[in-house]
């Protein structure tokens, strides 16, 4: 599993032009993983932490995380080994177990299951059942759906940029927030805090994260790959191109509406999910993942509230949502072929001080 993933990382680093240390090179006190990309080490830490719903805390000493005075880090260092050995012998090296298949959320694992508790039949969960008529959908005509629902292709191709006004909530609060996209694909947006300014970018070739007064960062490969997909101004009519494989799954449902999907296969990356409102068209759903040495954290986004700005829908609702925190953003405002200049989506030069 390990050389699998570092065999998709070393793509993600071709296509980005990034190097980076190994984590027994950047971190102190390593045994497991390590060998893998060192900004990889903490995106596993928290695949840990989200699978078995506990803290850095329960394992790491604060202040010191190479200490080895806690015995469930030592547990953890077990429990990696264990996990890899099984996905190496037992599944050809693909990742098939993870802390995820047996914690659940749980620091313990269940391994008694439970007795009943009553004396009603128990009702097996189906999956709904097809409502979008006998003959299944194919790819390029839910494609072909999505952009007729979008305006067309001709009244997307005229719209060469959008900049969007409103706010983004997250933890209770809301914060204004403005976002720049530009095709063919370059994308940023500017949180407003109350004491700085905080960004996330991608430039068309990597992607960024930053505060106002402070350097920024760029994203590590598996979080670029997800940003410039998530920055695709003409996604609707480049779908195809981007991925060498499209395959039309089973209709499903989001709450009451019913959803044709499509997964989407790119070599060497992790699948992409797709669904589309089976009525109208428009996509409601898409669904990545970010790769980690561990397995793969999912992040889905939500979209919602499609409003025409010239002649093209345009969604101004987005939730993303990963198993470790959501954020909605919620446009009031979006003007379309606003002029911007390519210097607003690139990173801040390093202050020479």
């Amino acid at each position: 599993m390990e050389k699998i993933f570092i065999a998709s990382l070393a793509l993600g680093l071709s296509l980005f032009g990034q190097e980076t240390k190994t984590a027994s090179q950047a971190y102190k006190n390593i045994t497991e993983l390590k060998d893998i990309p060192a900004d990889q080490l903490v995106p596993a830490m928290q695949f840990i932490a989200t699978s078995l719903g506990v803290q850095c805390d329960t394992c790491h000493v604060a202040g010191k995380p190479e200490a080895d005075d806690k015995r469930p880090k030592k547990t953890a260092r077990e429990m990696i080994a264990m996990t890899m050995a099984i996905n190496k012998n037992a599944f050809h090296g693909q990742t098939q177990v993870t802390c995820y298949s047996c914690h659940r959320g749980s620091e313990r694992p269940v391994a008694i299951p439970p007795v009943i508790e009553t004396d009603a039949p128990a009702k097996p969960e189906g999956r709904p059942a097809p409502t979008v008529g006998s003959t299944p959908p194919t790819a390029d005509s839910i494609i072909e759906n999505y952009v007729t629902a979008m305006g067309g292709a001709d009244a997307m191709k005229k719209i060469t940029s959008r900049v969007g006004k409103g706010s983004i909530a997250a933890g209770g609060t809301e914060t204004p927030i403005e976002v720049f996209t530009k095709a063919p694909n370059k994308r940023i947006t500017v949180t407003h805090n109350s004491n700085a300014d905080s960004f996330t970018a991608f430039d068309g070739t990597i992607g960024w994260m930053g505060t106002s007064g402070r350097p920024a960062r760029e994203m590590s490969p598996a979080d670029a790959v997800g940003s410039a997909l998530d920055s695709e101004f003409y996604l609707p009519l480049r779908i195809k191109e981007i991925f060498t494989q499209l395959r039309p799954g089973r209709p499903d449902k989001i709450g009451d509406v019913p959803v044709l999907t499509l997964t989407g296969t790119r070599q060497g990356l992790p699948p992409v999910r797709f669904f589309f409102d089976a009525n109208s068209g428009l996509l409601l759903r898409m669904v990545r993942y970010t790769e980690n040495p561990l397995g793969r954290m999912p992040v889905q986004i939500d979209y919602a509230d499609y409003r025409e700005v010239d002649r093209v829908k345009t969604p101004f609702r987005w939730t993303l949502s990963r198993p470790n925190g959501r954020f909605t953003i919620q446009l009031t405002e979006v003007k379309a072929n606003v002029p911007i200049d390519d210097a607003k989506f690139a990173k801040p030069a390093a202050d020479s001080k």
